[in-house]
């Protein structure tokens, strides 16, 4: 009997000890379910030094073993590599070698004092992490800046890139009056409001959840502050280069994208009318992770097309 109380009463404090954390430290509860769902599925975890920094990456073969197609997935403003958790298993089952990274200063990735995070370091990142990681060449798919910095690439080191898939790009001049305070909200209204900005599908979490964001992404913020400075300089604008794109593009957007509008995309297809232009209903500007199954999809289908697609606009369901 005594031997049962001592065990019902370390349940107890294990138990009051789980819910502590949960309600302290959300998101890191959070990450530790998601990197063992990652593990469980196949994803591997890695770091690798580069010039800038030591980077981590995550890395998943295909599906049924082989060498499969090297495709490199990178993320956007704030982003991280977990965010193309749904997408990974998603390529993989359609027979490609992926590797997700962090870019500098983002994530689990060194975030040196010194660096200005500014689109072309990030661009040369992305070099040096794929001559890190023996790749000369490989497809691309990219979110939001990260588009920006994988047009950048492909437009200066055409033979890096084969084929680039980008989804909710910036990169050429449109209206925005967004600045870091939307993605380092201060207060639970801040954070409501970055996640209406991100899509309209996404729920607005409870308020230790919120709390938690606040902390996180105030952390972040002196990086995002230097990327956005980048960003809003003007000089590497994409207006006037799209046009000399050699490798094949597709455009994927969330119709409902309030962040960056679908107009951007139609306007970047209109410079590069090589391009395929995609819009996915019902997604906003978080597209790779809400319509997951779309975007693979269609991504999927333009890597392995032969010939290349070239032209042409498609809508596309959840």
């Amino acid at each position: 009997m005594r031997t049962l109380k001592r065990l019902v009463a370390a349940v107890f404090v294990v138990a009051v000890v789980g819910l502590v954390v949960m309600y302290s430290s959300p998101l890191w509860v959070s990450d530790l379910q998601l990197h063992y769902r990652m593990w469980r599925g196949g994803v591997l975890s890695h770091t690798v030094d580069v010039a800038e920094g030591r980077l981590r990456y995550f890395e998943m073969a295909p599906v049924g073993g082989g060498e499969g197609t090297p495709l490199v997935l990178l993320s956007g403003l704030g982003g991280r590599a977990e965010d193309f958790a749904a997408l990974m298993p998603r390529f993989a089952a359609q027979g490609f070698h992926v590797y997700t990274m962090d870019l500098l200063g983002y994530g689990g990735s060194d975030k040196p004092a010194a660096s200005d995070f500014s689109l072309t370091t990030e661009e040369h990142v992305v070099s040096h992490f794929m001559d890190a990681v023996h790749l000369q060449h490989a497809d691309v798919a990219a979110w939001s800046m990260g588009g920006w910095i994988a047009l950048k690439l492909a437009l200066d080191e055409p033979q890096r890139v084969d084929r680039l898939a980008v989804y909710d790009s910036v990169g050429i001049i449109f209206p925005s009056s967004v600045g870091v305070d939307l993605f380092a909200p201060t207060d639970e209204a801040g954070v409501e409001r970055l996640i209406h900005a991100m899509s309209p599908t996404l729920k607005v979490p409870p308020a230790f959840v919120e709390r938690d964001i606040i902390r996180y992404n105030g952390r972040q913020k002196w990086v995002e502050e230097r990327s956005l400075a980048s960003m809003y300089s003007g000089k590497d604008v994409l207006d006037f280069r799209l046009a000399g794109l050699k490798v094949p593009l597709l455009l994927v957007w969330g119709a409902e994208d309030v962040l960056v509008p679908p107009s951007v995309g139609e306007k970047m297809h209109a410079l590069q009318p090589k391009s395929v232009y995609a819009t996915v209903a019902g997604c906003g500007h978080f597209a790779p992770v809400e319509c997951s199954a779309a975007v693979a999809k269609v991504s999927g289908e333009f890597f392995r097309a032969q010939p290349a697609m070239v032209g042409g606009e498609m809508r596309l369901g959840k």
